[in-house]
């Protein structure tokens, strides 16, 4: 039993030994969360393999393993026992049961969204964000007149993990004061501000489009999302990045600006 225990910690040793080798295979600059909570893994993967090997249940079909060969071949000498069936040898089950320990502790890690939406936003700390084709289901000024105003539902989570750690602005052409309250009143149902990253104040109306750019050189943030290509085009070269919310696919314009279907696309979450 001692033996088997021991060719079986051997085993467990050289697979996490390899898997070891493979994320230091690149330098360390390079880990990433998920290399950094596998070798954080290793230890506890340890214990418990040991654990599980050591356990009453592994030692009891051991020995009844032993005892069946036993009963079943009371005329055969304990030297030609130990041949058909050596101590140090691990059987098929005990050599699973350690493999899937092994990988039940190195499964990869899936980044949560707000650890995307940071890496994404290449840990920008401001950001500024028209309204129209982006957060909302409307797409122009005269449909805010016309059917009021409706926060879309598939962005709210991503646009709630943005203003946990960025300063976000909203920003929208409107024609009247009544789209205004419209739009104010659908964000404030959605709960965007009851997180505490945004309030009423930064949210900003204007009555053109030249308005709109107007606000965001002015507020100078890491990146400006829009859904008008204009608006993306003439602020290339003040912005550090951009990006351009099209659901047709669309022509690359600048090194900065980036492309996606739709906000939440953009950053992973359907």
């Amino acid at each position: 039993m001692a033996d088997s225990f021991k060719e079986e910690l051997s085993q467990l040793i050289k697979r996490l030994t390899l898997k070891i080798s493979n994320l230091f295979s690149t330098s360390l600059r390079n880990l990433d969360t998920k290399s950094i909570g596998a070798i954080a893994g290793l230890a506890v993967a340890i214990f418990f393999s040991w654990r599980l090997l050591r356990s009453p249940g592994g030692a009891q079909r051991r020995q009844r393993k032993r005892q069946s060969t036993t009963s079943a071949s009371p005329g055969v000498s304990a030297q030609s026992t130990a041949s058909v069936a050596p101590s140090g040898v691990c059987s098929p089950s005990d050599d699973s049961r350690v493999q899937n320990v092994v990988d039940e502790f190195f499964q990869p890690v899936k980044p949560t969204l707000g650890q995307v939406v940071r890496q994404r936003l290449s840990e920008g700390r401001k950001v500024t964000c028209r309204l129209l084709g982006v957060i909302l289901e409307e797409s122009s000024p005269e449909e805010l007149q016309v059917k009021g105003a409706t926060v879309r539902s598939s962005v709210l989570e991503v646009l709630l993990e943005i203003t946990k750690f960025c300063d976000l602005y909203l920003m929208e052409r409107v024609l009247d004061d009544e789209s205004e309250k419209r739009v104010l009143v659908a964000l404030e149902d959605a709960g965007v501000f009851t997180s505490g990253g945004l309030v009423k104040d930064k949210v900003l109306f204007c009555s053109t489009e030249n308005g709109r750019s107007s606000f965001v050189r002015q507020l100078e943030p890491d990146w400006h999302i829009d859904s008008n290509p204009e608006v993306i085009s003439q602020l290339a070269r003040f912005i550090k990045y951009q990006l351009h919310v099209s659901p047709l696919r669309t022509q690359k314009t600048a090194a900065n600006v980036l492309s996606a279907p739709s906000l939440e696309q953009f950053f992973g979450s359907m």
